[in-house]
């Protein structure tokens, strides 16, 4: 049976966008992770796929409710990282390790996850851009692969901060010069035009 359509009211229209539902799942003593939305037992593989879906969620100790959400996302990168192929060498989690405790620890947490902001948000204008790409792993390995040195030097050296949102620009700039090249006719990212 269709649902008649109707036009939105004006407090609709003017109303901010709903924000998504906040999935709460609960962990118990015997390890299992029920989700209260389906009403029903769900595997690791199931909230990495709620993290890729983008869904917004919780983990809580059904007994306690204590928030348990950064153990299970790490349980998740522990998975990836022993299993197929690792993100991180050997060497970047020693240098990991060696910021906890250290007076840098929130900084350099700040400035990971500013990175990792970045470039998302670099290969989601990437994407948009250029609709007519396949980016298979491949194309994206490619690509990164001449981004190494520069990638490196940035994550390398944490210098002043005070250069940090430079450092970001150039980063930018020089990966929009180097998509250009492995991808002839791709148009440049607002605000980072190749340079000339």
């Amino acid at each position: 049976m269709a649902t008649a359509r109707r036009g939105k009211t004006k407090a609709e229209e003017g109303a901010a966008p709903a924000e998504p539902e906040l999935r709460i799942l609960k962990k118990y003593p015997n390890r299992r992770l029920y989700d209260t939305k389906t009403s029903s037992y769900i595997t690791l593989a199931d909230v990495k796929k709620m993290v890729l879906d983008g869904q917004a969620f919780e983990v809580r100790d059904a007994k306690t409710a204590e928030d348990l959400t950064r153990a299970i996302l790490l349980q998740i990168i522990l998975e990836e990282e022993t299993g197929g192929v690792p993100m991180f060498t050997t060497q970047s989690l020693e240098q990991i390790i060696r910021f906890y405790g250290h007076a840098m620890q929130g900084v350099m947490g700040e400035y990971l996850e500013k990175n990792m902001q970045t470039f998302s948000e670099m290969q989601k204008k990437f994407v948009d851009q250029s609709p007519g790409l396949a980016f298979s792993p491949e194309t994206w390995a490619k690509f990164m692969g001449t981004q190494s040195p520069m990638m490196q030097g940035l994550m390398g050296g944490m210098g002043g901060m005070g250069g940090y949102v430079e450092q970001g620009k150039n980063l930018l700039e020089q990966m929009t010069e180097q998509m250009q090249k492995a991808f002839p006719g791709m148009p440049g990212m607002p605000g980072f035009p190749p340079k000339k």
